[in-house]
C-alpha cells in the first residue's frame, strides 16, 4: 500500500487454521513523493518467490532480488525509489546465509524463531529470538542459525536523509506539513482526487 496524499484502510487478516505470523512494515517515502496518488496492490501468497537454499532452509523474495544457487529471483516488490529488499528466510540447524547488500544502504534484521549469528566467523554476534538488529554499514551480511535453527527477516533499503516528523499516522518533513495533513484529513479534502 502507497499512503500517499492519504488512505484509510483497515487490515484484519483472515486465518482458517494454523499459526499465523504478521510484520506490518513502513517504508518512508521522499519528500518528493509524499502527495503522489494513494495505491494498493495486493500480493498473494503464490506471487512471493521461494528459492531453496543449497545447504538446507528456504528463502522468500518479498522486495529485491535474491542472488542464490547461482540465479536471480526477484520478488513482486520492485521500483520503489528507496530499492528495498525483503527477504523472509528460514535455516536449518547450523545451516548459514550470505547475502550481498547494496554499499550505503541500511540494514535490519528481525529473528522471530530460533537464533542467529551476524558476522563473519570468530566475530559473530548472537541475535536471539524476538531481537531486532541495525547492520553496520558494509555490502554483505553473513548469518548463520543456532542449534534450534532460526527463521527471520532481513531488510535493506536507501536511506532519504531528510527530516521525519511523525504525528498519528501521519509522516511528513515539517511540522507545516503535518498540520496541513490533519487540516486536509479533517476537511475531508484527502480523499478527493487532485
Amino acid at each position: 500500500m502507497t499512503a500517499g496524499r492519504g488512505i484509510i484502510h483497515s487490515e484484519m487478516p483472515q486465518q482458517e487454521q494454523g499459526r499465523m505470523r504478521g510484520f506490518q512494515l513502513w517504508i518512508n517515502l521522499p519528500a518528493r513523493e509524499k502527495m503522489k496518488p494513494a495505491g494498493y496492490r495486493d500480493i498473494p501468497a503464490a506471487e512471493i518467490p521461494v528459492v531453496a537454499l543449497a545447504g538446507g532452509g528456504r528463502v522468500k523474495v518479498i522486495a529485491g532480488t535474491l542472488e542464490a544457487e547461482g540465479r536471480a529471483t526477484p520478488g513482486p516488490m520492485q521500483g520503489l525509489t528507496t530499492d528495498p529488499l525483503y527477504f523472509d528466510v528460514e535455516l536449518p540447524a547450523r545451516a548459514t546465509f550470505s547475502h550481498q547488500l547494496v554499499p550505503g544502504h541500511n540494514a535490519f534484521l528481525y529473528a522471530y524463531e530460533g537464533g542467529v549469528e551476524v558476522g563473519a566467523a570468530g566475530a559473530a554476534r548472537a541475535l536471539k529470538t524476538h531481537s531486532a538488529g541495525v547492520l553496520s554499514a558494509g555490502d554483505r551480511v553473513d548469518l548463520s542459525a543456532g542449534a534450534e535453527g532460526a527463521r527471520f527477516i532481513l531488510l535493506a533499503a536507501r536511506p532519504l536523509r531528510e527530516p521525519v516528523v511523525q504525528y498519528g499516522p501521519f509522516v511528513m518533513n515539517t511540522r507545516e506539513e503535518i498540520e496541513q495533513a490533519l487540516h486536509d484529513y479533517q476537511s475531508g479534502a484527502l480523499t478527493r482526487s487532485a
